[in-house]
């Protein structure tokens, strides 16, 4: 049998992240994972960009993911509405865009079309719309009044085609129409996605120059929008905005087991005479090295606290299935949470693409 050949199917809980698609397989097949390669970097504060290359097709069947490059950015305090850290987000996204469209060839006279994928009507799926709402657009002064252009702008173009639920008309239909006719030299495609990890819901980013699958998240098969149907390159920028209920679950129960293990190390600490400024942060979120053993597993939680994570999410499924597995969760501070984020990617967007706009006066262009 090849230990690489992953059958992502059997995973109940869907993720549009690669960097959580890429420790599924790791985490079934227990080691690296051939043609698909994955660097940290930490040098900000508060900021972690994991950047995943999936150099082929094979590669990417094990991880069901297209052939390219993701950038995630993980910012965990992104909750809590610090207008400071905000902007420190802004510059560093709106600088991982910019390295996008160096390494594709996208120069500065490229014209760009920005697609805000999602349901307006629907706070979790409003980020596309949203972003849209604040980009700075030219085309039609690049097209009716070029002499008034200054130098440092690009012809950009936005629109928010809606949902199929909405028009009737694929989305994927929409663009390809749009992209026939108006002729950009690439296009940028907005969405909010699906988490398979409770600590990266409204705190994620991410950037690919792969494409994206609209609905893909929570089980709606839509067509592509990537460079093969629209025949330009396609960028995808996602924010996840929603959990399964499965995933509420499963990570409820590795919270509890880190907990108990972090309470009880405290305690242990504070037998010992350790002032409180010697005890450790708590860490969130845990990883396999802060729980307990499987003995003390067994003592907390019985049999469910000794299942493997994969035995674990199976059980889930089952339970759950016959009540509704499929439940979609967001966070009751979604609605300030969306307006926060859709002017951090639109501030970055309009940074990234236009070189007249700065930090000093982008906030003219945005609401």
């Amino acid at each position: 049998m090849d230990v690489h050949n992953i059958d992502l199917a059997k995973y109940t809980i869907r993720t549009d992240l690669a960097v959580e698609a890429h420790e599924i397989a790791c985490e079934q097949n227990q080691s690296d994972i051939p043609g698909v390669f994955l660097a940290t970097d930490n040098s900000e504060p508060g900021i972690t960009v994991t950047r995943v290359q999936v150099e082929n097709e094979e590669a990417g069947k094990q991880i069901g993911k297209l052939p390219g490059n993701y950038v995630t950015i993980e910012v965990p305090k992104l909750r809590d509405n610090d207008s400071e850290l905000e902007g420190i987000v802004t510059k560093r996204f709106a600088r991982e865009f910019a390295r996008f469209l160096q390494e594709l060839g996208l120069t500065e006279d490229k014209k760009a079309l920005v697609i805000g994928l999602g349901n307006w009507n629907v706070t979790p799926d409003a980020l596309g719309p949203q972003v849209v709402e604040n980009l700075l657009v030219t085309r039609h002064l690049f097209e009716l009044a070029p002499e008034s252009v200054q130098d440092g702008y690009r012809e950009v173009s936005a629109l928010s085609p809606g949902v199929l639920g909405i028009t009737g008309i694929e989305t994927s239909e929409i663009v390809f129409g749009v992209v026939e006719k108006s002729k950009p030299d690439f296009v940028i495609a907005i969405d909010a996605l699906a988490s398979r990890a409770l600590h990266r819901v409204n705190t994620t980013i991410q950037i690919a120059d792969s494409g994206i699958h609209p609905g893909s998240g929570v089980g709606n098969k839509r067509k592509s929008i990537d460079h093969a149907t629209l025949g330009v390159p396609v960028i995808s920028i996602g924010v996840p905005t929603v959990v399964f209920a499965s995933t509420i679950v499963n990570d409820a129960i590795t919270y509890l087991l880190g907990h108990f293990n972090q309470s009880m190390q405290e305690q242990n600490r504070a037998f010992n005479r350790l002032t409180a400024s010697e005890m450790p942060e708590r860490k969130e979120p845990y990883t396999e090295e802060d729980l307990p053993d499987m003995e003390k597993r067994g003592t907390f939680m019985g049999l469910v606290g000794q299942l493997s994570e994969d035995e674990k999410r199976q059980l889930i499924h089952e339970v759950l299935r016959p009540l509704g597995q499929e439940l979609v969760v967001t966070p009751k501070e979604i609605d300030d949470f969306m307006e926060g984020i859709s002017n951090i990617v639109a501030t970055g967007l309009n940074q990234a693409l236009h070189r007249a706009v700065s930090e000093e006066n982008v906030s003219a262009y945005t609401h």
